[in-house]
Formats: structure tokens, sequence, C-alpha cells
């Protein structure tokens, strides 16, 4: 642990950055599943603190997820009852600790490069087309929805472009001005100011929001913000009424089919989207630690056992506050163990204070951490690489903004596989000819998909040339193939052409090429 606070100095400035995008987020989505409110929070508490304290991660943040949503809403209809709800949250994270033992954390090293840059590029500009028309005052859909279609019939685009006939002046100019003061603040001042570096710049743009509105009450009152355009923190009166917000599973429910349907479904969406996160904040890592995957899993499965045992939605490390993190320079857990530590402090002592907050200022902080996420340089240096990784690249964005987190990804993965087994394809076959000499060289494993190319090359040969194939670097030849080739040496003589094998000296490769006139396998 000493080794943590020794990194202090970088992790308690992050851990205000990522407690001021946690906070709208946590209420947006619980909102948004149809969870009291303070469910929300206390996923958040719950992914701060204690997932904090059991990951093997340095820079990963947890808490309750967009990707979610529809799962949490979905399973609080089918049961009705919120507290069946919560022995399904109880069930999924002793599900995802089994995972972990089982090692199914290995299924994530398995996402191609370019589809985990599409997707932190996706989410960037996600959060800057989503958060636009909250930074205008426009709150038709909860913060924190990742989803093209939203629950008000509306989709990203849409909302995009009504927001313009319905900006609220107050919000509009608090969003513009925050937005301006993280501009200016992270990419001029404390460059030429190094003493200042402990400051977050997204503290400085939530103070000037608040003090902006609390100055617009007295002087402009027509363009001050109501309630529903500020933070809404649930307040308690004393200790007996806070505790009130904590709720308990019903066990009763145990055997009901529709809680493990959807402890299932929450366990295995959740691990994903862990695994996925996990896999892009690595990436984003500037010392490029890698994250213990399957201790991850039994992490996140103890923070959703604990978050459904006291009230709170699911939880899964979240890409935005997460990179939120890694921009505000975070060095060790130690940041998002306090940004738990904080959100507790928020509720429990100051909710009167937080809730003059103006939801535009933090969709300033979110619209920032989008532009840092999905960087023009990031398209280039995509491009650069070849349409191979380019595409799957783009691919996933789309996919990403058109349907949702995981679907996207699941696009993306089948194109960078197409491109994949294309390569390979392509590589398994080597054809060089000088005059009429010929050299097929087949290497690596030769599958039935090369049969195509093989057979295109072989024809392409004109008469009276010369043909050597060389399989000395081949491991594996399959059968569809060596009977082509036998095919043709078969006839190569009525166009005058000589076919030679340079054969294996492998003693595993048993499959060797008949001679001409010779239709038939040998063995070494």
């Amino acid at each position: 642990m000493k080794n943590y606070f020794r990194s202090a100095g970088k992790d308690i400035p992050a851990s205000i950055v990522v407690v001021l995008v946690a906070l709208p987020l946590c209420l947006g989505i619980a909102l948004g599943s149809g969870a009291p409110l303070f469910s929300g929070i206390i996923a958040g508490i719950v992914g701060g603190i204690v997932i904090g304290l059991l990951s093997g991660s340095h820079l990963s943040v947890s808490g309750p997820a967009a990707g979610l949503t529809v799962i949490v809403a979905t399973a609080i209809a089918k049961l009705q009852v919120y507290e069946a709800f919560l022995l399904a949250v109880v069930i999924a994270g002793i599900l995802q600790v089994v995972l972990g033992f089982i090692k199914a954390g290995i299924l994530g090293d398995y996402v191609p490069n370019a589809v985990i840059k599409g997707m932190l590029a996706a989410i960037g500009i996600l959060l800057i087309l989503k958060q636009m028309p909250h930074l205008a005052g426009y709150n038709s859909d909860f913060i924190g929805d990742e989803s093209f279609k939203e629950a008000n019939s509306q989709n990203t685009f849409t909302a995009f472009e009504n927001f313009a006939s319905k900006i609220n002046e107050g919000a509009l100019l608090i969003g513009v001005v925050a937005l301006l003061i993280l501009i200016v603040w992270d990419g001029w001042i404390v460059k030429k100011i190094k003493k200042v570096q402990l400051i977050p710049g997204a503290l400085l743009a939530v103070i000037a929001g608040t003090f902006m509105n609390e100055y617009f009450k007295t002087s402009i009152p027509f363009i001050a913000l109501q309630s529903n355009h500020l933070v809404t923190l649930p307040v308690a009166k004393d200790v007996i009424s806070f505790l009130s917000f904590f709720t308990f599973p019903d066990w009763s429910f145990i055997t009901n089919k529709e809680v493990w349907i959807a402890a299932v479904t929450i366990a295995i969406v959740a691990s994903l989207e862990t695994l996925l996160s996990i896999e892009a904040i690595d990436n984003l890592d500037p010392l490029k630690r890698a994250t213990p995957t399957n201790r991850e899993l039994k992490a996140q499965g103890v923070g959703n056992l604990i978050s459904g045992l006291i009230g709170g939605i699911p939880v899964t490390s979240v890409i935005v506050r997460s990179s939120a993190n890694v921009y505000a320079g975070a060095k060790t857990k130690l940041s998002a163990i306090l940004h738990g530590l904080l959100l507790l402090l928020f509720v429990l002592f100051i909710p009167e204070i937080i809730n003059h907050i103006p939801l535009s200022a933090l969709a300033a902080i979110l619209i920032f951490t989008g532009y840092k996420l999905a960087k023009v340089s990031l398209f280039k240096e995509f491009y650069k690489k070849g349409l191979d990784q380019f595409i799957p690249f783009v691919v996933t964005i789309l996919a990403i903004l058109l349907t949702d987190l995981l679907i996207g990804i699941l696009i993306g993965c089948g194109v960078a596989l197409f491109f994949l087994i294309r390569s390979n394809f392509h590589s398994a076959v080597l054809v060089v000819n000088d005059t009429n000499n010929y050299l097929i060289r087949l290497r690596k494993d030769v599958s039935f998909l090369n049969k195509p190319i093989i057979k295109q090359k072989l024809e392409e040969i004109p008469e009276n040339s010369f043909v050597l194939i060389d399989i000395t670097r081949a491991d594996f030849i399959d059968k569809d193939v060596i009977e082509e080739i036998n095919h043709y040496m078969q006839h190569a003589h009525l166009k005058n052409i000589k076919v030679e094998v340079k054969k294996s000296r492998n003693k595993s490769m048993h499959q060797l090429f008949s001679q001409p006139n010779e239709l038939k396998y040998e063995f070494n």
C-alpha cells in the first residue's frame, strides 16, 4: 500500500475528476434502469472502494454501467419486486467469482487491438453526441446512456438535432464556460505552470458553473437553472433516514426462474464488459501494465455480491470513468478507491451542496473526456497501418454508434476475423516466376480455404513451363489442397508443363503428393 501513497499527488486530484464524472453517471444509469436513484450511488461506492481494493488493475474504475441498463430495466420489470432483483445481482456476483476461478478472463485477450481502439473512439464520439444536449440544458435522456435507441423513442442523432430548438440559455452558458476552462486549463495553463498540476481542471469547471448559477439566481433569474437541471442526490435528514436508502435482497425468491435468468445474463454481460474495459484501459496506461483478468472477474464478483446485498445495481469496470482517470493523471488504484470514498462522503455530509452543481458543467467534463478518447490523430494512426487495421477500427466505431457496446464489439470482431483469415489465406501461398519457371511455396497451415487461390495460380501457368511446388515450410496441408495439386499434376503434361514437388522433411507431414500419372498418397 505504501507504493500507492507515493503517487498520492497524482491520484488524489484524479479521484476528484473521476467522482465528478461518476456522480451524474451513477444517478443517470439508476434512473434509466428504473431502479431507485440511491442504488446507483451504492453501486458507485462499492465499485470504487470494494473492487478498487480487490482488483489487480491500477487505473480501472468500476461502477454502474450503461451497457447493463436495458438488462436491469427488463429484469426489474419482469420480477416486479426490487428486492427480488437484488437477489439476482447477488447470484450474478457469485457466478462471476466462479468464472474467475475457472479462468474465463482469458476471453478478453482474443479481442483485436483495432477493435479495442475502435471501442475507445466510439465511446468518445458517443460522449460528445450524447452530452451535447445536456450541455445545452436538454435533458430528455438520462446522462450515461450509450445506446443508439433511447428510452424516449429518439436515437442518438435525432436527440442531437432536436436540442437546438430547446436550448436553455443558462445551462448553455455554464456548459460553454466550463468547457473553455477545461480546454484552457488542461491544454495550456498546466503545461506552462507546473505548480498548478495538482488542481484538476474539472473541479474548477464545476465550481465556476455552480457559482455562475448562484449569480444567475440573484441577478439574472430568468436564466437561472431549476432543480431539473441540477444534480439530484437523495438528502437524508438523519442517520435513520440515511439507512433507509439501503435495501436488502428477498431470499424467498431464490427458486424463481426469472431471478436465475437475470443473474446469469448479468454475470455474462458484466464480465464481458469488464474484460473489454480492462483491455482498453491497459492500452491507455502510459506504463503499459497488464491487469490479471481472472483476479478482476473475482473482484467484480465480490463487488456485485456486496452491491446486491445492500441495494445497489450491478457494477462493471467502466470505460468512461476509467479513461477519465487515465487522462487526469492517475498512477495507481488509490484514485479509484478515493473516488468511492468521496462518493460516500458526498451523500453523507454535503448532499445539499452537491445538489447545486449544474448538469451542464458535468456534461462539459464528459465531452472533454470524449474528445481525448476520439482524437483525429487516432484515426490517422490506424489509416497509416493499412486497411486491414483501419476498416475493423472504423466498422467497430460505426457499429457501436448505431447499436450498443457489446453488439458493436461483436461486429468489429467479425470484421477483424475476416481480415485475419484473408491475411492467412494469402500468406500461406507464395508464387514466384521467372519467365517460364514457377515456384509455388506452401507455408504455415494450408487449409481448404486456400484451395481456390492455389487452383487459380496453377491454371494461370502457361504451356511449356516448369513448376516447382515447395511444401517444406508447410506445417499442415489440407487433403482437399493435396487432391487439387495431384489432379493438376495428372493433366499438366497435356500443356507440356513439368511439375516437381519438393517434399517436406518434417516427419509429422504424412501427406505426400502423387507424381505425374500417379493418384496415391505415400509416407516418408
